[in-house]
């Protein structure tokens, strides 16, 4: 029979993740580094989508809203069917339908095909939209709640690593520098290869998850003290404030984190950056600077509160977004890679801190925290659009608003109001 985690208040202070359960914290970690990976890929699809079909800053933004729009339309539903078939089930079918999404690159470069290279990037974000809803609770319960901003944010290291590795992959097999292809078709064509073999590392990865031992996550009360079934548990989550405001917080943090990184290969040629692949390498950079930030940030999390910590990297990351904002060669483009390691820890901590308290809710928190990853699809389109009409720096405004309220969130916003039964 299987064994229910439950989370208890008696375990020892220190404990990253209860007795027996570290290697399932280690399994479900290896996913981080999936979704990190193919994220960060897309993400540099932009400066190729922008070669092959000669779109603007705007429009090439919509491979990122094409895939984090997979975030609003699919969040709800993967809470639901986490609910019926449980966590493990549901990072199974996540994979596979990441499997299908990867494989339809293939078809789009062959007929060289914008709405079908968005249809794929949007298959693709549909399946690590489960991955994400089902993966990040399942860390944040596998221990003690008070190191749960530990445990995500070691798990979020794995998927820096991924994020570190995706542009050098796309830098070797799927950018191009102008002159060296001439065609669209076969710049197009440079995706086939990349995407296939991906499709199959992650249909072997699936099978590997779908015979692995992850015991079902039991609700629980102690993350938030009351009964199954008692009028808090029934209660709207749009009453929980620090979980609203944390969904802003999402929303916003993924929206400037890919923003940046999207809008990054071309900020650099402008500043004097001649050649795509070392455009690429230093947005790797980007995300190598989140990699160190989350595990320096998860030895600090033992010394330093969470929101703390999240409201000086805010305002750490806004002041960098002034200087680059306001220098120009060497200087502007350091400071926009540097943003790389004040991103590091935002995410798990603004969605541990956006759960915390929930119980028997948590399953509804992370769907509606997960929905507000849709910012990934919003923020940079409107990045590029301003980008399009003032240019890349005048418009880093909008990543400087989206620092500000995080820090603002990590100080003050992820306070829990107690609220009474209605």
């Amino acid at each position: 029979m299987a064994t229910e985690i439950k989370p208890s208040g008696s375990e020892p202070s220190g404990a990253l993740t209860l007795p027996g359960y570290l290697i399932p914290f280690i399994t479900v970690t290896a996913l981080f580094f999936v979704f990190g990976f193919i994220t960060n890929l897309n993400m540099a699809l932009v400066p190729h989508l922008r070669s092959i079909f000669s779109l603007s800053y705007g429009l090439a933004m919509l491979a990122e809203s094409a895939f984090f729009l997979a975030y609003f339309v699919f969040s709800s539903p993967s809470s639901k069917l986490i609910e019926v078939v449980g966590y493990k089930r549901t990072m199974v079918v996540s994979l596979f339908i990441q499997v299908i999404g990867c494989l339809l690159f293939v078809p789009a470069a062959k007929l060289v095909s914008f709405p079908l290279f968005l249809t794929a990037v949007f298959v693709v974000g549909a399946g690590i939209t489960a991955l994400q809803t089902s993966a990040n609770p399942y860390v944040v319960i596998l221990g003690p709640e008070h190191s749960a901003p530990v445990r995500l944010t070691l798990a979020q290291a794995l998927n820096s690593l991924g994020g570190s590795l995706a542009p050098l992959v796309a830098g070797a097999f799927i950018l191009a520098d102008p002159g060296k292809v001439e065609t669209r078709a076969a710049i197009a064509n440079t995706v086939r290869g990349p995407y296939i073999a991906i499709a199959a590392g992650l249909l072997i990865l699936g099978l590997a998850v779908a015979f692995s031992h992850l015991p079902p996550v039991a609700s629980t009360q102690e993350f938030r003290p009351g009964k199954e079934g008692d009028p808090l548990a029934t209660r709207s989550i749009w009453s929980y404030r620090h979980t609203v405001l944390g969904a802003l917080g999402i929303f916003l943090y993924v929206g400037v984190e890919v923003g940046l990184a999207s809008i990054a290969v071309n900020y650099f040629k402008q500043q004097g950056m001649s050649s795509l692949k070392t455009a690429s390498f230093l947005v790797s950079l980007y995300w190598f600077g989140a990699l160190v930030g989350r595990l320096l940030g998860s030895w600090i999390l033992t010394k330093v509160q969470s929101g703390k910590l999240l409201g000086i990297f805010g305002f750490s990351a806004t002041a960098l977004i002034l200087v680059s904002m306001f220098t120009s060669g060497g200087v502007a483009i350091w400071s926009l890679v540097l943003c790389g390691f004040f991103n590091s820890i935002m995410f798990p901590n603004i969605f541990a801190l956006g759960i915390a308290g929930l119980g028997p809710m948590t399953s509804k928190g992370s769907g509606l925290i997960m929905t507000a990853i849709v910012g990934g699809a919003i923020i940079p389109y409107l990045l590029g659009a301003l980008a399009d009409r003032v240019g890349i720096q005048h418009a880093f405004v909008i990543p400087m608003i989206c620092y500000l309220y995080i820090a603002y969130y990590g100080l003050s916003g992820s306070k829990p109001k107690r609220m009474t039964a209605a």
